[in-house]
Protein backbone atom coordinates (compact mmCIF):
# COMPACT_ATOMS: atom_id res chain seq x y z
CA UNK A 1 0.00 0.00 0.00
CA UNK A 2 1.44 3.29 -1.12
CA UNK A 3 2.55 5.60 2.01
CA UNK A 4 0.22 8.44 3.02
CA UNK A 5 1.38 11.69 2.34
CA UNK A 6 1.30 15.21 3.95
CA UNK A 7 1.68 18.47 2.07
CA UNK A 8 3.96 20.99 3.53
CA UNK A 9 3.02 24.49 3.57
CA UNK A 10 5.99 26.99 3.46
CA UNK A 11 4.47 30.06 4.31
CA UNK A 12 3.58 28.50 7.78
CA UNK A 13 5.26 25.15 8.35
CA UNK A 14 8.61 25.52 10.06
CA UNK A 15 10.02 22.77 7.78
CA UNK A 16 12.91 22.25 4.68
CA UNK A 17 11.09 21.73 1.66
CA UNK A 18 13.96 21.81 -0.63
CA UNK A 19 16.54 19.10 -2.10
CA UNK A 20 19.03 22.13 -0.61
CA UNK A 21 18.21 21.88 2.87
CA UNK A 22 17.57 17.71 3.02
CA UNK A 23 19.75 14.85 3.74
CA UNK A 24 18.86 10.96 4.42
CA UNK A 25 18.66 10.17 7.54
CA UNK A 26 18.21 13.83 8.76
CA UNK A 27 15.31 14.01 11.02
CA UNK A 28 12.44 16.60 10.12
CA UNK A 29 9.72 18.08 12.82
CA UNK A 30 6.32 17.82 11.21
CA UNK A 31 4.51 20.47 11.75
CA UNK A 32 1.12 20.92 13.87
CA UNK A 33 -0.94 20.14 11.65
CA UNK A 34 0.56 17.18 10.05
CA UNK A 35 1.17 16.03 13.82
CA UNK A 36 -2.64 15.80 14.31
CA UNK A 37 -3.48 14.22 11.10
CA UNK A 38 -0.64 11.59 10.85
CA UNK A 39 -0.80 10.71 14.55
CA UNK A 40 -3.71 11.60 16.45
CA UNK A 41 -6.10 10.73 13.51
CA UNK A 42 -4.47 8.35 11.71
CA UNK A 43 -3.00 6.52 14.38
CA UNK A 44 0.75 6.71 12.75
CA UNK A 45 3.53 4.94 15.50
CA UNK A 46 6.73 4.68 15.77
CA UNK A 47 8.57 2.99 12.36
CA UNK A 48 5.45 3.80 10.42
CA UNK A 49 6.44 4.91 6.98
CA UNK A 50 4.99 8.51 5.52
CA UNK A 51 5.43 10.65 2.62
CA UNK A 52 6.04 14.90 2.79
CA UNK A 53 5.26 17.38 -0.09
CA UNK A 54 5.96 20.59 -1.15
CA UNK A 55 3.11 20.24 -3.62
CA UNK A 56 5.62 21.59 -6.45
CA UNK A 57 6.88 18.28 -7.05
CA UNK A 58 9.11 17.39 -3.92
CA UNK A 59 8.42 14.09 -2.85
CA UNK A 60 10.02 13.24 0.47
CA UNK A 61 9.94 9.69 1.94
CA UNK A 62 10.43 9.31 5.67
CA UNK A 63 10.14 7.06 8.90
CA UNK A 64 8.19 8.12 12.31
CA UNK A 65 11.13 7.65 15.11
CA UNK A 66 9.52 9.62 17.45
CA UNK A 67 5.58 9.72 17.14
CA UNK A 68 5.32 11.59 20.29
CA UNK A 69 7.14 14.40 19.35
CA UNK A 70 6.23 14.50 16.04
CA UNK A 71 9.86 13.35 14.88
CA UNK A 72 10.56 12.02 11.19
CA UNK A 73 13.75 10.48 9.78
CA UNK A 74 14.21 11.25 5.86
CA UNK A 75 15.28 8.32 4.34
CA UNK A 76 14.33 9.49 0.24
CA UNK A 77 13.47 12.52 -1.61
CA UNK A 78 12.88 13.26 -5.56
CA UNK A 79 11.67 15.98 -7.58
CA UNK A 80 9.04 15.34 -10.09
CA UNK A 81 8.61 17.56 -13.45
CA UNK A 82 5.33 18.64 -14.01
CA UNK A 83 3.92 17.48 -17.03
CA UNK A 84 4.50 19.28 -20.51
CA UNK A 85 1.05 18.81 -21.40
CA UNK A 86 -1.26 20.06 -18.91
CA UNK A 87 -4.64 19.70 -17.94
CA UNK A 88 -7.07 22.54 -16.70
CA UNK A 89 -11.12 22.49 -15.50
CA UNK A 90 -12.69 26.05 -15.87
CA UNK A 91 -15.27 25.09 -13.41
CA UNK A 92 -18.46 26.63 -13.31
CA UNK A 93 -19.69 28.08 -9.99
CA UNK A 94 -22.95 25.56 -8.76
CA UNK A 95 -24.83 25.10 -5.51
CA UNK A 96 -24.72 22.46 -3.13
CA UNK A 97 -21.43 22.13 -3.18
CA UNK A 98 -21.73 20.31 -6.57
CA UNK A 99 -18.69 22.68 -7.69
CA UNK A 100 -16.36 21.19 -5.02
CA UNK A 101 -17.15 18.15 -5.82
CA UNK A 102 -16.29 18.44 -9.44
CA UNK A 103 -12.44 19.83 -8.37
CA UNK A 104 -11.75 16.86 -5.18
CA UNK A 105 -12.64 14.32 -8.12
CA UNK A 106 -10.61 16.40 -11.17
CA UNK A 107 -7.93 16.90 -8.73
CA UNK A 108 -7.81 12.76 -7.87
CA UNK A 109 -8.10 12.73 -11.47
CA UNK A 110 -4.46 14.39 -12.04
CA UNK A 111 -6.19 18.27 -13.40
CA UNK A 112 -2.98 20.92 -13.06
CA UNK A 113 -4.85 23.51 -12.84
CA UNK A 114 -8.27 24.93 -11.21
CA UNK A 115 -10.28 27.92 -12.47
CA UNK A 116 -13.20 28.91 -11.14
CA UNK A 117 -15.98 30.43 -13.38
CA UNK A 118 -18.97 33.22 -12.45
CA UNK A 119 -21.20 31.76 -15.39
CA UNK A 120 -24.46 33.49 -16.57
CA UNK A 121 -26.46 30.65 -15.29
CA UNK A 122 -24.05 30.66 -11.80
CA UNK A 123 -26.56 30.75 -8.48
CA UNK A 124 -23.81 30.33 -6.26
CA UNK A 125 -21.84 34.05 -5.49
CA UNK A 126 -17.38 33.72 -5.23
CA UNK A 127 -16.74 35.64 -2.04
CA UNK A 128 -13.16 36.31 -1.76
CA UNK A 129 -11.46 34.86 0.92
CA UNK A 130 -14.17 32.38 1.76
CA UNK A 131 -14.92 30.38 -1.18
CA UNK A 132 -11.24 30.29 -2.37
CA UNK A 133 -10.35 28.94 1.33
CA UNK A 134 -12.56 26.22 1.12
CA UNK A 135 -11.35 25.04 -2.88
CA UNK A 136 -7.95 25.46 -1.41
CA UNK A 137 -8.74 22.90 1.19
CA UNK A 138 -11.01 20.69 -1.08
CA UNK A 139 -7.71 20.71 -3.53
CA UNK A 140 -5.39 20.02 -0.44
CA UNK A 141 -7.13 17.24 0.74
CA UNK A 142 -7.86 15.52 -2.65
CA UNK A 143 -3.90 15.52 -3.33
CA UNK A 144 -3.25 14.21 -0.31
CA UNK A 145 -5.87 11.64 -0.96
CA UNK A 146 -4.45 10.90 -3.89
CA UNK A 147 -0.61 10.67 -2.74
CA UNK A 148 0.31 13.76 -5.80
CA UNK A 149 3.96 15.18 -5.70
CA UNK A 150 2.02 18.13 -7.24
CA UNK A 151 -0.89 20.24 -6.08
CA UNK A 152 -2.89 21.37 -8.66
CA UNK A 153 -2.72 25.40 -9.36
CA UNK A 154 -5.80 27.00 -8.06
CA UNK A 155 -6.32 30.38 -9.76
CA UNK A 156 -8.93 33.99 -9.55
CA UNK A 157 -12.34 33.44 -10.39
CA UNK A 158 -13.01 34.56 -13.64
CA UNK A 159 -16.40 36.17 -15.42
CA UNK A 160 -17.57 35.10 -18.49
CA UNK A 161 -16.17 37.69 -20.93
CA UNK A 162 -12.72 36.81 -19.15
CA UNK A 163 -13.00 33.23 -20.05
CA UNK A 164 -13.48 34.83 -24.23
CA UNK A 165 -10.39 36.26 -23.45
CA UNK A 166 -8.95 32.80 -22.04
CA UNK A 167 -10.35 31.31 -25.83
CA UNK A 168 -8.86 33.63 -27.42
CA UNK A 169 -5.18 32.95 -25.79
CA UNK A 170 -5.26 29.76 -26.34
CA UNK A 171 -5.54 30.42 -29.84
CA UNK A 172 -2.35 32.18 -29.98
CA UNK A 173 -0.64 30.22 -27.63
CA UNK A 174 -1.42 26.69 -29.22
CA UNK A 175 -3.62 25.73 -26.06
CA UNK A 176 -7.23 23.68 -26.50
CA UNK A 177 -10.07 24.98 -25.09
CA UNK A 178 -13.13 22.40 -24.89
CA UNK A 179 -16.68 23.58 -23.73
CA UNK A 180 -19.19 20.99 -22.67
CA UNK A 181 -22.49 22.15 -24.41
CA UNK A 182 -25.44 19.81 -24.86
CA UNK A 183 -26.48 21.57 -27.87
CA UNK A 184 -22.78 21.10 -29.54
CA UNK A 185 -21.98 19.01 -32.83
CA UNK A 186 -18.52 17.90 -32.49
CA UNK A 187 -18.04 14.57 -31.35
CA UNK A 188 -14.96 13.26 -28.76
CA UNK A 189 -13.21 11.67 -31.88
CA UNK A 190 -12.62 14.95 -32.94
CA UNK A 191 -11.42 16.35 -29.60
CA UNK A 192 -9.07 13.69 -28.73
CA UNK A 193 -7.65 13.97 -32.45
CA UNK A 194 -7.41 17.70 -31.69
CA UNK A 195 -5.45 17.00 -28.34
CA UNK A 196 -3.06 14.25 -29.99
CA UNK A 197 -1.55 17.04 -32.55
CA UNK A 198 -1.22 19.58 -29.53
CA UNK A 199 0.59 16.65 -27.60
CA UNK A 200 2.81 16.38 -30.76
CA UNK A 201 3.52 19.78 -31.14
CA UNK A 202 4.74 20.15 -27.60
CA UNK A 203 7.13 17.03 -27.97
CA UNK A 204 9.03 18.62 -30.68
CA UNK A 205 9.36 22.12 -29.44
CA UNK A 206 9.24 21.22 -25.62
CA UNK A 207 6.23 24.23 -24.73
CA UNK A 208 4.46 23.74 -22.49
CA UNK A 209 0.33 23.60 -23.23
CA UNK A 210 -2.47 23.20 -21.40
CA UNK A 211 -5.85 20.82 -22.94
CA UNK A 212 -8.79 23.78 -20.50
CA UNK A 213 -12.25 21.81 -19.75
CA UNK A 214 -14.82 24.08 -19.38
CA UNK A 215 -18.27 22.74 -17.07
CA UNK A 216 -21.18 24.78 -16.56
CA UNK A 217 -23.47 25.31 -13.89
CA UNK A 218 -26.85 23.54 -12.73
CA UNK A 219 -28.39 25.16 -15.62
CA UNK A 220 -26.01 24.70 -18.05
CA UNK A 221 -24.31 26.84 -20.41
CA UNK A 222 -26.20 29.71 -22.46
CA UNK A 223 -26.54 29.78 -25.87
CA UNK A 224 -24.21 33.19 -26.06
CA UNK A 225 -21.71 31.87 -23.74
CA UNK A 226 -21.11 29.05 -26.08
CA UNK A 227 -21.33 31.14 -29.63
CA UNK A 228 -19.08 33.97 -27.69
CA UNK A 229 -16.65 30.82 -26.71
CA UNK A 230 -17.16 28.56 -29.66
CA UNK A 231 -16.43 32.32 -31.79
CA UNK A 232 -13.09 32.63 -29.78
CA UNK A 233 -11.80 29.45 -30.99
CA UNK A 234 -13.36 27.08 -28.13
CA UNK A 235 -14.20 23.64 -29.51
CA UNK A 236 -17.65 22.70 -28.11
CA UNK A 237 -18.60 19.11 -27.74
CA UNK A 238 -20.86 16.20 -26.16
CA UNK A 239 -19.82 13.65 -23.83
CA UNK A 240 -22.72 11.52 -24.88
CA UNK A 241 -26.40 11.37 -24.89
CA UNK A 242 -26.92 11.49 -20.77
CA UNK A 243 -26.59 14.88 -19.42
CA UNK A 244 -24.43 15.04 -16.67
CA UNK A 245 -23.81 16.66 -13.27
CA UNK A 246 -21.92 19.74 -12.64
CA UNK A 247 -19.90 17.79 -10.29
CA UNK A 248 -19.61 15.13 -12.47
CA UNK A 249 -19.22 16.45 -16.52
CA UNK A 250 -15.46 17.77 -15.66
CA UNK A 251 -14.29 14.46 -13.97
CA UNK A 252 -15.44 12.65 -16.55
CA UNK A 253 -13.82 14.40 -19.67
CA UNK A 254 -10.64 14.64 -17.67
CA UNK A 255 -10.55 10.81 -17.16
CA UNK A 256 -10.77 10.36 -20.98
CA UNK A 257 -8.68 13.07 -21.55
CA UNK A 258 -5.96 11.18 -18.86
CA UNK A 259 -7.17 7.88 -20.75
CA UNK A 260 -5.79 9.84 -23.82
CA UNK A 261 -3.15 11.47 -23.31
CA UNK A 262 -1.45 8.14 -21.28
CA UNK A 263 -1.81 9.29 -18.10
CA UNK A 264 -3.41 5.84 -17.25
CA UNK A 265 -1.17 2.97 -17.84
Amino acid sequence: MTDPLFLLHPESDDAPVNTDSLREGWNITLPKSIRRHAIQAMRLHDGDTLQLSDGHGLRIHTTLVDAEQGQAQVSAFSKEEPPVTRLALIQALAKTGHDEQAIDMATQIGVDTVIPWQADRSIAKWKRGRSDRKWSQTIDAATEQSRRAWRPQLDDCISSKQLVAVCRRAMVFGDIVIVLHQDATANWEQIEQAVAHMEQRCLEDGRTRTVNVVVGPEGGISGQEARQFADAGAMCTLLGHNILRASTAGPVALSLLSRAMGRYA
